[in-house]
């Protein structure tokens, strides 16, 4: 087998280094992509690729942990430069007419939705690839990528596994810079947080040797990880179970829930930078949302 080289790109969302990444794995014949980050940062996506000697056109593969718009949003646009697109038999859809996903979008971000986001283009059908859970996908060259259902940040979530290497997406949380810290998002409408535990027992079952999340680097201590993911899991259940019961206004679900983040955040002495990173990567307001939902559709 050819060895795995995997090379991130900083994406630089609106101007903010390490909040998005994609990853580049070149192979005998391009360079295969894990994400395509929004549409909005393709210019610099063109950029991260240019120095890696590649272009747009080298793009073999569009892997996608999920279709949200921070991960998959670019992905209609790089398969019509030539490149296959992977996702969850639950995304698909949403490739392919990308219409109800705009318009979801549209009502929380307003009109920041071009500016943040850029254009979501369609995948047309035969650039579209459907994986199920243990699939695997050979790249020129002998890699092997195996795709691996992972649901509890969403139902259409898949992380890839290859030589080591495993790129959890969101169900691998948000872990910027060296410190050792990561958060969950918690976004709505598919959270599950029993789901999430169950992918991360599926991943810790697999010989990985490096985390990839999309937010943000590659992360050589796997069990630390995945046990801060269970750990995080079981503190925001905890934090349900003592707020919840009196059915509280989400404004007050919402300034709770920043407030205990970024409580954690001053704990351990997060600068400014990277605390803007975290923010960028996951509105904590939004996790704020999704753990109501998640409460009052399984828990109640």
């Amino acid at each position: 087998m050819a060895k795995t080289i995997v090379q991130p790109l900083d994406l630089n969302f609106q101007g903010q280094g390490t909040a998005i990444a994609v990853y580049a794995i070149p192979h005998a014949d391009g360079v295969a992509l894990v994400e395509s980050g929004p549409g909005s940062t393709v210019p610099a996506l063109e950029r991260e690729l240019a120095a890696l000697g590649y272009g747009l056109k080298d793009v073999s593969h569009v892997f996608l942990t999920h279709i949200h718009l921070d991960h998959a949003g670019a992905a209609g646009f790089l398969a019509s430069r030539g490149a296959q697109v992977f996702v969850h038999p639950n995304g698909a859809p949403h490739l392919l007419n990308p219409e109800k996903l705009i318009a979801s979008a549209t009502r929380i971000y307003g009109d920041k939705m071009q500016s943040l986001w850029g254009d979501f283009l369609p995948v047309p059908p035969e650039r579209l690839t459907i994986l199920q859970d243990g699939d695997q996908i050979d790249l020129d060259g002998g890699l092997r990528l195996t795709a691996f259902d992972t649901p509890g940040h969403a139902e259409h979530h898949i992380c890839y596994f290859v030589d080591g290497y495993c790129f959890t997406g969101d169900v691998g949380g948000i872990r910027i810079s060296t410190y050792p810290y990561l958060r969950l998002p918690f976004v709505p409408p598919e959270l599950h947080l029993e789901r999430w535990h169950a992918s991360i027992d599926k991943l810790q079952g697999l010989d990985v040797r490096h985390v990839v999340p999309t937010h943000f680097g590659i992360f050589d201590d796997p069990d630390w990880h995945f046990e801060a993911i269970h750990r995080t899991l079981e503190d925001v259940d905890y934090w349900l179970t003592q707020v919840m019961p009196t059915d509280p206004p989400i404004e007050y679900l919402r300034e709770s829930f920043v407030a205990l983040m970024e409580a954690q955040g001053r704990e351990i002495g997060l600068p400014d930078d990277v605390r803007e990173a975290y923010l960028l990567a996951n509105p904590l307001g939004m996790s704020a949302d999704g753990l109501q939902r998640y409460w009052k559709k399984f828990r109640v």
